[in-house]
C-alpha cells in the first residue's frame, strides 16, 4: 500500500494540498485512458460528420490537434461527449456522456485509493462530482465558447459547488494531468492555507458557473502548481483554486475526481457514485465497469423525465455579489 510521508501529511493539514510526483505510471495507468479516448473521438467525429456539424473526420491529425479542430468547428456542446458526468441542466434521453472501462479503472486505481485512504480513511466512495477537462489552446477557440471545461477555470472551492448537506462530508479532490500542465498550458493555481476558513462566498457569472470574488480571499498568496503526467494533486474541498488560460499550442488534459468516506452525502445525489474501497465490507465494492455505465445511463433517463434539480446553493440575488 502506498503510504504518505509525515511531510506530505503535514503539508495537507497546513496548506490544504500536496502533489504526489510520479505517483502514476504513464504506460500502465494513463495510456489505457488515452487509447480509450482516442477511439471515442473517432466515434464522436463520425457522428458529427453524419449530422453535418463537422466538415471532416480529421483522422490524419494527432489527438490534441484533432480535438482542437473539432472544438473550434462545433463549439462547446462537443465537450459533453467526453465528460464523465452529466450536465446540471437540460438532461435529455440522448445527452452524451462517457463512462468507459478505462476511466472506471482509473477511478479504482489502487495508487489513488491508497493515498486517499491515508487522508480520509479506509471506506472510500467515488463521488459523482467529477469531470474530464481537455483544454485546447484558447487562441484557437471561438470567442463564444466560454465553457470552463475547456477554458480557464474561475476561483472556487469544490465544497462550495455542491449542496449544503455535504458541508461536513470529507470530500477529497484528486486532480491528475494526462499531458504537461505547466503555466503556459493553464495549470492549477491555488491559495495555500485557504482551506482553514472553510466556505467562501461564490457568485454567479454572467456566462454561467460560479466564482469566488477575489475580495473574499488572499489572492496575493496565489501559487501556480505545474505538474507532469503521472503527478497527482490531492486537495481539500475548501482550498481556493482555479486554473490559468492555456496559452500554449498543445491541449491540457486532466481528470478531477472526488472521494469521500462511504455513507457521507455527496451533495449531488441525483448522480451515481460507488464504493471504490471498503476494508470492512469488500463485497460492497464495485468492480464492474458495465455496471458503472448502467448507473449513469439510468441517472440520465431519470433526469430526462423531470425538471432540473438545483445542485448549488448560490443565488444571483445575494447582496454580497453586488
Amino acid at each position: 500500500m502506498q503510504t504518505l510521508s509525515v511531510i506530505q501529511l503535514e503539508q495537507f493539514e497546513r496548506d490544504g494540498y500536496f502533489v504526489a510526483n510520479d505517483l502514476l505510471d504513464f504506460d500502465e495507468d494513463l495510456q489505457p485512458v488515452i487509447d480509450e479516448y482516442t477511439a471515442l473521438l473517432d466515434d464522436v467525429a463520425g457522428d458529427l460528420v453524419k449530422r453535418t456539424e463537422l466538415d471532416s473526420l480529421y483522422s490524419e491529425l494527432p489527438f490534441g490537434e484533432r480535438l482542437t479542430r473539432i472544438f473550434a468547428e462545433t463549439g462547446r456542446d462537443t465537450v459533453q461527449y467526453l465528460d464523465i458526468s452529466l450536465p446540471q441542466k437540460n438532461v435529455k434521453a440522448d445527452t452524451p456522456f462517457w463512462a468507459g472501462p478505462a476511466v472506471f479503472r482509473l477511478l479504482c486505481n489502487h495508487k489513488l485509493l491508497d493515498v486517499a485512504e491515508s487522508l480520509i480513511g479506509p471506506e472510500l466512495y467515488s463521488t459523482p462530482v467529477q469531470h474530464v477537462r481537455i483544454k485546447p489552446p484558447e487562441h484557437l477557440l471561438p470567442e463564444v465558447d466560454a465553457s470552463d471545461l475547456v477554458k480557464a477555470t474561475p476561483w472556487h472551492q469544490d465544497g462550495g459547488v455542491v449542496r449544503p448537506d455535504a458541508d461536513d462530508t470529507e470530500m477529497l479532490t484528486v486532480w491528475l494531468p494526462l499531458t504537461a500542465s505547466g503555466l503556459e498550458h493553464g495549470c492549477i493555481k491555488l491559495v495555500p492555507g485557504s482551506h482553514r476558513e472553510r466556505l467562501r462566498q461564490h457568485c454567479l457569472l454572467a456566462e454561467g458557473g460560479y466564482e469566488i470574488p477575489t475580495r473574499f480571499f488572499a489572492e496575493e498568496d496565489t501559487i501556480p502548481v505545474p505538474m507532469q503526467a503521472g503527478d497527482v494533486l490531492f486537495m481539500s474541498r475548501w482550498t481556493c483554486h482555479g486554473s490559468y488560460a492555456n496559452t500554449s499550442d498543445q491541449i491540457r488534459w486532466s481528470f478531477d475526481l472526488r472521494y469521500s468516506p462511504v455513507g457521507q452525502p455527496t451533495g449531488r445525489e441525483e448522480f451515481p457514485g460507488f464504493v471504490a474501497r471498503s476494508r470492512s465490507n469488500p463485497e460492497s465494492e464495485l468492480h464492474d465497469p458495465e455496471a458503472w455505465y448502467a448507473m449513469w445511463r439510468d441517472a440520465r433517463d431519470n433526469l430526462a423525465r423531470q425538471d432540473d434539480p438545483t445542485y448549488n446553493r448560490w443565488t444571483e440575488s445575494n447582496p454580497a455579489c453586488a
